[in-house]
């Protein structure tokens, strides 16, 4: 597979990112709300930033490690997030790792979107695990992987250190054999 894939949901069309969607990127993920619960995302989000990371999602594809989606809203294409399948290892697993802009949270969209990244991981990657995580004190996040079918595994005490404090991390997973049933 040497095209990055387009995934289409009921309301969503999960696409490559293109270098004209980097000004969203940047005010949708440059909301100090976004950076504080991920692990990667910076604040303050500064210009060409998101060039930059746009610029790395087709050699990670291209080497297998790795695809992201921009989450995007038919029919009018407004983006509103992103979703991405990380550190791939090829017929084994990957890791689950997404955002959703503040202005479209509680809506439903991340869930949809992940319920077309893990069918493309299973059926399509033939991955074997994916597996997510988040803050603890993020707890909307978790109830998104548990939507998903993952199931709790523990928790890594104090394991990221985001700004000036330590984190825990909650640690999802699931099973090809457990998402098909």
């Amino acid at each position: 597979m040497n095209q990055r894939p387009t995934l289409e949901t009921e309301r969503l069309v999960l696409r490559p990112f293109d270098v004209s969607d980097a000004g969203d990127v940047q005010r949708l993920a440059g909301d100090r709300a976004i950076a504080d619960t991920t692990k990667v995302i910076p604040h303050p989000y500064e210009d060409g930033m998101a060039e930059e990371w746009i610029s790395t999602h087709q050699e990670a594809f291209d080497q297998g490690k790795g695809v992201d989606f921009a989450i995007t809203l038919k029919p009018q294409g407004a983006l509103v997030g992103a979703i991405s399948l990380m550190d791939m290892t090829k017929g084994h697993q990957a890791e689950l790792k997404y955002w959703i802009g503040k202005l479209y949270w509680n809506r439903g969209f991340c869930t949809e979107a992940g319920r077309a990244v893990l069918e493309f991981g299973f059926r399509v990657l033939g991955l074997n695990r994916i597996h997510c995580s988040h803050f603890s004190r993020n707890p909307s996040s978790g109830r998104v992987m548990l939507k998903l079918g993952m199931t709790h595994e523990g928790c890594r005490t104090q394991h990221v250190r985001k700004w000036d404090r330590f984190e825990d991390l909650e640690l999802y997973g699931v099973l090809k054999a457990d998402w098909q049933e």
